[in-house]
């Protein structure tokens, strides 16, 4: 019909217009080029001409408008495009900036490289300065990214937004549809696509060491877009975008909002990014002829004081009648903020940094200003690399057992030093949630969404080794807490043991660095024993528990089986309240009695770790509370249990019979020593404890 022609040809006209702004983006990432400034680039003066000058979209000098540029046509599947970036592969519209500023990274990280084998590609004085800027203009209503890279030379702008920008498109849809793995979606280059999240046009000043002149590509919302040669101020090398931004996109202009985003994704990546910023400022300036007209100077009225005091107060009024005399006026100052001031500690080696340089580092990524308890600094190399610093804070943050199962932001993804996501938990198992830190890796896209980092393969690869990492900077922890164990034995005993220097010193308060950790994690290790089975042995070796003959230490399993005596075959447990009452349980009597050391479990997760614990070194967990303790026995002990089998039969029936379903049997028990009866738990039965909770 005549509406379905007509309301295909709208949409194909719609499905045109987006077609221009998405393959500005596409050229910057295959040129290696986005954003450059028209602006003077030298040490950052006071007084400075406006900062606009020539950057507004649409803006051009007489010259530069005298010259009609080429148009040029569009041909991809745009619509579908969009669609894909919009609803699969960004999450937020925010994400532009930092795509933007990565690619200028990446166009100032080739300059650097040519650089080394030929100087002379950086020019001299305010060119050779690698660095990026951007300008808000909210009159306006543009953000323009400027750097200094390698630029684009014409034949880059129409090849790369033309032909390359269609057939990437295209290709990268067809991709998609078929289920691409990420890694092949970065190939193409969409993730620049974003930028049209957030404008409606796009202009690309850019300067090529390879071309004499100067060119600027421009697109609106139709179908085509031009190149025009800019004889305007000139970039001496690099690129300058020029974003005229959505109505609902303004939010982008906002000082707060650019540094916090900078701050947040773009934080380390290695040259400085600067924003054109301003603020009020107070300043002392001369008071002229008559300004002070009307002014009372007060005089002194005590007659009391004598000639001498009255003396020395003239010459100080004489004094300051001779100083000139000033007032405090405000005025708006505009210039250069350094915004991202911190380093990538992660990519420096490890023995050139300072614990007072990894103390600060974890205060400023984690905005904690306590002292981490510890921390590890790791690479890793082959098929899969990435570098790594974690920490484990000193202390548990607030409620957060409680917030076990929730998406934790303590670790940020970098990808070539550009934040992706501190949004998911891919990398590291929730048991180990409570460790910080940052990862940045090589070998992810930068341009993909968190909900797709998901399924990536080298993620989860990434996230295996991590997981090994960390338990290893626990393990640690925990070895050297042994070592302090030794050494405080052998000094008991009144052998001398080498001094330590006081930064090996892991006490506080008298206790070691592990009994913190301890303290603070310990359910977390006990959770990963019940969800990790692959590391169950590692975190095993981790547990500390309390004993019947540990005081008030807390031991390890390993440490509980050089203690047991020989002919024990068992490791012996009961679980309930606290210390005190389970020494007094009836369960523990004969244990207590044939001085076998029992383990006190007192956390409410315990029982459930044991029984994804049956054994340990070769030693099955027996829980005392249960039937059917199992003792290490003579031929005289089990004749005895024989007899009296058989003597307290009757009264045996006698009580099964009158408790009737209230016990599932009545028997001889193994377990008393002093008490006449105990009432345990079936073998496969619930504990009392596991009934409490």
């Amino acid at each position: 019909s005549v509406r379905d022609v007509s309301s295909r040809a709208s949409a194909r006209s719609r499905m045109l217009k987006l077609l221009v702004p998405l393959s500005v983006v596409l050229l910057a990432q295959q040129c290696c080029a986005a954003q450059a400034d028209v602006l003077d680039f030298g040490d950052a003066p006071r007084v400075m001409r406006s900062p606009w000058e020539g950057l507004r979209v649409g803006m051009k000098t007489d010259d530069a408008a005298a010259k009609p540029g080429e148009q040029f046509q569009f041909q991809a599947d745009v619509n579908k495009l969009m669609d894909i970036i919009i609803n699969s592969l960004y999450s937020k519209k925010e994400i532009f900036l930092r795509e933007l500023i990565s690619n200028g990274s990446d166009a100032l990280d080739k300059v650097r490289f040519m650089s080394l084998t030929d100087p002379s590609v950086l020019g001299e004085g305010d060119t050779a300065k690698l660095e990026m800027k951007l300008i808000a203009d909210k009159e306006a209503k543009t953000l323009t990214l400027i750097d200094r890279g390698c630029g684009m030379s014409k034949e880059d702008l129409i090849n790369q937004l033309g032909t390359v920008a269609q057939s990437g498109t295209s290709s990268f849809i067809e991709a998609f549809s078929e289920g691409a793995d990420v890694n092949l979606i970065g190939q193409f280059g969409v993730g620049f696509y974003s930028v049209y999240l957030v404008a409606d046009t796009v202009a690309v000043h850019s300067k090529s060491n390879d071309d004499d002149k100067q060119w600027v590509w421009e697109s609106s919302a139709d179908s085509t877009f031009s190149v025009t040669e800019d004889v305007g101020e000139q970039l001496g090398r690099g690129t300058k975008i020029v974003l005229t931004l959505k109505e609902d996109a303004l939010e982008f202009l906002e000082e707060e909002r650019l540094k916090g985003l900078i701050r947040r994704y773009s934080e380390f990546i290695n040259f400085p990014i600067y924003l054109y910023t301003t603020k009020e400022e107070e300043e002392e300036v001369p008071i002229e002829e008559g300004d002070d007209e009307g002014e009372e100077v007060e005089e002194e009225e005590d007659e009391s004081e004598d000639e001498e005091d009255e003396e020395i107060e003239d010459a100080e009024d004489e004094e300051e009648d001779d100083a000139p005399k000033t007032k405090k006026v405000k005025k708006t100052v505009s210039d250069w903020e350094l915004i991202n001031d911190a380093k990538a500690l992660w990519t420096r080696n490890p023995a050139d940094i300072t614990e007072e340089e990894y103390k600060s580092f974890y205060q400023s990524l984690t905005k904690d200003f306590g002292e981490p308890l510890t921390h590890t600094h790791f690479s890793a190399e082959g098929e899969v690399e990435f570098k790594s610093i974690l920490y484990i804070p000193k202390e548990a943050g607030h409620d957060v057992y409680n917030d076990y199962y929730k998406k934790q932001n303590n670790l940020k993804l970098y990808v070539r030093r550009v934040m992706i996501t501190d949004e998911f938990d891919e990398l590291l198992p929730k048991y180990l949630g409570f460790i910080k830190g940052v990862v940045d890796s090589d070998s992810l896209p930068l341009n993909v969404s968190r909900e797709m980092l998901q399924q990536n393969k080298v993620l989860k690869v990434i996230g295996k080794k991590m997981t090994r990492k960390a338990l290893a900077m626990i393990k640690s922890l925990a070895d050297a807490d042994k070592k302090d164990g030794d050494e405080e034995e052998e000094e008991e005993e009144g052998e001398e043991s080498p001094k330590k220097d006081e930064s090996e010193v892991d006490k506080e308060d008298g206790e070691s660095k592990y009994d913190q950790f301890w303290k603070s994690f310990g359910k977390y290790i006990k959770m990963g024993l019940i969800e990790d089975a692959a590391n169950r042995t590692r975190l095993a070796k981790l547990l500390r528990y309390a004993t019947s003959k540990s005081g008030d230490k807390e031991i390890s399993l390993e440490e509980y089986v050089a203690n047991m005596k020989d002919d024990q075959k068992n490791i012996y447990y009961i679980s309930g309240d606290d210390k005190d009452s389970l020494m007094k349980s009836p369960s523990v009597e004969k244990l207590l009695a044939k001085d076998i050391e029992i383990i006190f479990m007192t956390d409410a997760v315990d029982e459930y770790t044991v029984q994804h614990l049956t054994e340990f070194e070769g030693k099955r967990l027996i829980n005392a509370s249960r039937e059917g303790l199992k003792l290490e026995e003579g031929d005289k002990e089990k004749k005895r249990e024989e007899l009296y089998k058989e003597m307290f039969k009757p009264f045996l029936d006698f009580a099964k019979e009158t408790l009737g379903k209230k016990v599932e049997k009545v028997s001889i028990s193994k377990h008393l020593v002093k008490s006449p009866v105990v009432v345990l738990s079936a073998d496969y039965g619930w504990t009392a404890q596991m009934e409490k909770v």
